[in-house]
């Protein structure tokens, strides 16, 4: 499936992570809906007219935190991947369908970690 066809949430607390985030999957041709939370992420998971292809998300977020959006997430489109960015990559369990980027992480790695899970 070419990157163009492919829609990624990001969920991100820190505005300018996020912006930089968006910005290098944009120019990867990928499709980018952006959330600075858990419960903004969940409002467009819920919208059953939203292509999602991957949720990309911060660990740490504030309130709910990533690996909990990630089980609501689940929820609510029981085959979407999802990719974990988390400066404690290393610590992190994480279970089938999903992947982990460690922050802080390059462009070349994001580019190639989203392409290996979207194949």
């Amino acid at each position: 499936m070419p990157a163009t066809d492919s829609t990624i949430l990001v969920v991100e607390d820190d505005a300018i992570v996020r912006m930089l985030i968006v910005d290098v999957l944009q120019e990867l041709e990928f499709k980018v809906l952006e959330a600075a939370g858990s419960e903004a992420a969940l409002t467009r998971l819920q919208d059953s007219g939203l292509r999602i292809d991957l949720l990309m998300t911060d660990v740490g977020l504030p309130g709910m935190d990533g690996k909990e959006l990630a089980t609501r997430a689940r929820a609510l489109r029981p085959q979407l991947p999802i990719l974990f960015a988390s400066g404690y990559a290393e610590n992190l369990e994480v279970s089938a369908g999903t992947a982990v980027i460690a922050k802080p992480f390059s462009i070349d790695q994001l580019r190639d970690k989203v392409r290996a899970i979207l194949g």
